[in-house]
């Protein structure tokens, strides 16, 4: 009898010895909540967070390591923005969407998992990563993120610069005082956060951006008021 192996296994380029790990990488923790109310709760580790925290750091140490081979004559300065552009929830999300990632995660009722959820893609391209290494080790997780990331380690030239800090420039070239930001919204349960940030530059309208961290709403911000800037000059 053969047995029969998840699609995925050719696109990720390994075969599970364990397939129980990539079922569980493919787990958000929202499809764990559709259990009866007289059941006992769920361990949290039943979903795929620990393997995205794990797929997280492997990703950053393989991109970090690339990055170093590809840009030998690049200062630290100027390799940071690459690799924090290139782990970003946008990238991975990226990734995930071109590999079909999206069809099989699993989620709660009513929850997305296409490129318009950044949040529930990325984590879950994260997730497949930890589970690489866990079943496979560094090489099986090496092989998939050299070949799925290598187009975007190249599409740019110059070093990119984050959104925030592209915007602090645009307001200084100009003399203008530095951006100003302030937290519109922070909702949804602890698994799952959501914040929206607002900023503003003196003399124009304000720009609205939403994403799991502060941080990524308040770049999601910064460039949605680039944009508008851009448009306007």
């Amino acid at each position: 009898m053969v047995e029969r192996r998840h699609p995925l296994e050719k696109v990720l380029g390994h075969r599970f010895a364990d397939p129980s790990i990539l079922e569980q990488a493919l787990t958000h923790r929202g499809a764990l909540g559709s259990q009866r109310k007289d059941s006992p709760p769920v361990a949290a580790a039943a979903g795929n967070e620990r393997f995205e925290f794990l797929g997280d750091r492997v990703l950053g140490l393989v991109i970090a390591d690339a990055l170093l081979r590809a840009f030998p004559d690049e200062s630290e300065g100027s390799l940071a923005p690459r690799l924090a552009a290139l782990v970003s929830a946008p990238a991975l999300a990226r990734v995930a969407a071109g590999f079909g990632l999206t069809e099989h995660i699993k989620v709660a009722r009513g929850q997305k998992a296409d490129t318009g959820e950044t949040a529930v893609l990325a984590d879950a391209c994260e997730a497949v990563i930890g589970a690489l290494y866990l079943d496979g080790g560094l090489e099986a997780a090496e092989k998939f993120i050299s070949a799925h990331w290598r187009e975007l380690m190249h599409a740019d030239i110059v070093p990119p610069k984050d959104s925030k800090t592209a915007l602090q420039e645009w307001a200084q070239a100009r003399g203008l005082p530095l951006p100003e930001y302030r937290t519109i919204e922070s909702s949804g349960p602890a698994h799952a956060p959501s914040f929206k940030m607002a900023v503003t530059v003196q003399g124009y309208s304000e720009a609205i951006g939403a994403g799991r961290t502060k941080r990524l709403a308040t770049q999601a911000a910064a460039a949605a008021l680039l944009k508008t800037l851009t448009e306007l000059s």
